[in-house]
């Protein structure tokens, strides 16, 4: 492996250890030994790579999780939210939240703009190689309550937003008891944003048809039985489409097998607002005939 190569895997260390670490207090001696760098060039090398401040991502890795808060677990305070992301008072808190996304935590929480924090994470990360384990399984029928997101893909996560809200209020998907799943109409990078769909998916309690009139537009429906390759990905999902094209680019010439007609699908197997993202995992499924 080239000097650049293992840089680089360190600085992919670090940005995990990070990651799996909000919740302790880090410093930059201790994150330089993580990367096996001197302190003196660790900060320097890290902004080379990611074009960020370690410093600048410990916080901002820490207020993505707090946004994912305000937005998904309404009954967390916010001086609770504060306390985890390593601030000494909610006004310090709200402070730094208002500085790097333009609106207060309370803000936030009633609207969020999801767009400008999408700018705000427009930063490079290295890349991790990790190797790619499909399995062809047989899908089975399943009978779906689903919210279809149209346009913008940076405001999916508004449309996930009503679906949780459907969720917790009807019980007939049940986040803790049901499946949650993402069916893309297509490829968001390579369409028109205004042809661009979503379906935001739970299975139905006790694999029910039917679901009663609502004020979010939820709908009943089914995801049809069908044979698929499975390949795992594990953490954020702004980097599943890494797994998806391995599976185009990578298996699928190595196999002796053909596409279906159904859009390749996600099923989340939890959730960002329950789980830190690296510790996120999503099955990606490609349809095949």
């Amino acid at each position: 492996m080239d000097h650049k190569g293992t840089l680089e895997n360190r600085i992919q260390r670090v940005c995990d250890y990070i990651n799996h670490h909000l919740d302790r207090q880090l410093d930059l001696t201790q994150l330089s030994e993580v990367a096996a760098l001197s302190r003196y060039h660790f900060h320097r090398v890290f902004l080379a790579y990611t074009g960020v401040s370690v410093i600048k991502f410990l916080q901002l890795a820490r207020l993505k999780r707090a946004s994912f808060e305000l937005a998904f677990e309404l009954d967390m305070k916010i001086i609770d939210i504060a306390l985890a992301a390593q601030f000494d008072s909610s006004e310090a808190f709200s402070r730094a939240f208002k500085r790097t996304f333009s609106q207060t935590p309370s803000q936030f929480r009633q609207n969020p703009d999801w767009p400008n924090w999408y700018q705000v994470y427009e930063f490079t990360l290295p890349s991790c190689n990790n190797s790619l384990e499909v399995s062809i399984v047989e899908f089975a029928h399943t009978p779906i309550a689903y919210l279809t997101h149209c346009g913008d893909p940076q405001r999916v996560y508004e449309s996930a937003g009503q679906f949780v809200a459907w969720r917790r209020q009807s019980q007939c998907s049940p986040i803790a008891h049901c499946r949650t799943f993402g069916i893309p109409n297509g490829d968001p990078n390579t369409m028109e944003e205004s042809a661009f769909r979503f379906k935001i998916c739970g299975s139905l309690r006790h694999n029910s048809t039917t679901i009663p009139d609502n004020e979010f537009g939820v709908k009943a429906g089914a995801i049809p039985a069908m044979r698929c390759a499975k390949a795992t990905h594990f953490g954020s999902h702004d980097n599943l489409e890494k797994t998806i094209y391995a599976l185009y680019e990578q298996w699928l010439p190595q196999n002796q097998e053909q596409l279906g007609d159904h859009p390749v699908f996600f099923e989340y197997l939890n959730l960002i607002h329950e789980v830190d993202e690296c510790d996120l995992r999503t099955d990606v499924y490609l349809p095949l005939v």
